[in-house]
């Protein structure tokens, strides 16, 4: 099979348990750090499926890799390359596709429960699988593209997840483990601190880092379930 491509933007938002499940299911996969200066190819059509992670920049930014990779999102579109975001990801997939990515009314951090649309599409995406705990650290939200299903929102986030035939975007983060949620604690300290000592509303939607990391490896386990439900179901588009 013909490996999948993911993009990294920072290095603690890697593939997570993404990554496992794809060595699970013996998919080959590349991973191109953008992170760290590695271009933006200059086509995928080479690639079964494209996968884009989280980061803390906006899509709104003037970054050179930008504009290169919403082409690329476009061209894995117009072939039938499956698409999948994760927060970022999700947000470049809307922007590329045509809807705007705008400041959500609160930063939403931590674990929170979404709630699974009652529509065909989610059914396919989550099963039997209602409402379900999930990690979340955004402060940016995305509107749907023309054509796209709406699958999942929480009470701080009204568009939590989308779909367009094979291709699935987030907002939220079901790729989390427990390295990595600790990991973004440390190194969001101060977003956290910040959080933590205003009044602001804007941060109502924030879990400090003891919250999250209560009884963090039974949530992760849960939400690994839920996340391998829909790879299972993503997969099954890939290209051979």
């Amino acid at each position: 099979m013909k490996p999948v491509i993911i993009f990294r933007f920072l290095g603690r938002e890697g593939p997570g348990y993404l990554g496992t499940f794809l060595d699970e299911k013996n998919i080959p996969w590349q991973l191109i750090k953008i992170d760290e200066g590695e271009p933006v190819p200059s086509s995928i059509l080479a690639l079964s499926g494209m996968v884009l992670m989280g980061g803390p920049m906006s899509v709104n930014d003037d970054l050179p890799w930008i504009s290169p990779l919403l082409d690329l999102v476009r061209e894995a579109k117009a072939n039938d390359i499956p698409l999948l975001g994760h927060c970022l990801g999700g947000q470049l997939m809307s922007k590329a596709l045509g809807a705007s990515v705008t400041r959500n009314p609160v930063k939403e951090i931590g674990w929170g429960e979404v709630s699974v649309s009652k529509n065909e599409a989610a059914k396919n995406w989550f099963g039997n699988i209602e409402t379900f705990n999930t990690f979340h650290w955004h402060g940016e939200t995305f509107a749907l593209p023309e054509g796209a299903i709406h699958l999942l929102s929480s009470p701080y986030c009204q568009n939590q997840a989308w779909s367009i035939g094979k291709h699935l975007a987030f907002q939220t983060h079901i790729e989390m483990t427990t390295d990595m949620v600790q990991k973004w604690c440390e190194e969001g300290e101060t977003e956290l601190s910040e959080a933590a000592n205003s009044p602001l509303d804007l941060f109502k939607g924030v879990q400090q880092a003891g919250v999250m990391q209560k009884d963090l490896p039974l949530h992760c386990f849960f939400l690994n379930k839920v996340a391998k439900q829909v790879y299972t179901q993503w997969i099954q588009g890939l290209k051979t």
